[in-house]
C-alpha cells in the first residue's frame, strides 16, 4: 500500500529543513568554490617519455597505462564540477522554496486569523 502524499509531507520535519537550508545553500556555494577553482589535470609530456619507449615494452606498457588513467581522473575531474555545480544550483532553489514556504506560512496564519475573526463576528451576530 503506497503512502499518501500529504502523509509523507506530514512526516518531514519543516522546522529542520527551514532551519537549514542556509546551512546546505553556504556548503553548496562552499564545495562548488573550491572544486571549480582546481585546475583540470593535463597530461605532462616529458623528453624522457621517448627514452623510456625504447628501452623497454614494460615501460612502454606503463606509460601508456598512467596516460589512461590520467584521462580517466580528468573525466571524473570534470564529472566532480558538474555534479557540484547541480549541488549548488539545487541548494539554491531548496533555498528560494524554502523562502516562499514561509511566506505562505506567514499568509496562512493571517488567512486563519481573518477567517476565525469573521467567524466570531458572524457568531456573535448569530447569538
Amino acid at each position: 500500500m503506497a503512502i499518501g502524499w500529504l502523509t509523507v509531507l506530514k512526516l518531514v520535519p519543516w522546522g529542520d529543513v527551514i532551519e537549514n537550508a542556509p546551512k546546505v545553500a553556504t556548503g553548496a556555494k562552499k564545495l562548488w568554490q573550491t572544486v571549480g577553482k582546481k585546475p583540470v589535470a593535463a597530461a605532462p609530456v616529458s623528453p624522457a617519455r621517448e627514452v623510456l619507449r625504447a628501452e623497454s615494452p614494460a615501460v612502454a606498457a606503463l606509460q601508456s597505462q598512467v596516460a589512461e588513467l590520467q584521462t580517466a581522473v580528468a573525466d571524473l575531474h570534470q564529472q566532480m564540477l558538474v555534479s557540484s555545480e547541480l549541488i549548488q544550483s539545487l541548494a539554491d532553489q531548496n533555498t528560494q522554496l524554502i523562502k516562499r514556504v514561509e511566506v505562505n506560512r506567514v499568509r496562512v496564519l493571517w488567512l486563519m486569523a481573518g477567517v476565525s475573526v469573521l467567524a466570531l463576528a458572524l457568531a456573535s451576530r448569530f447569538f
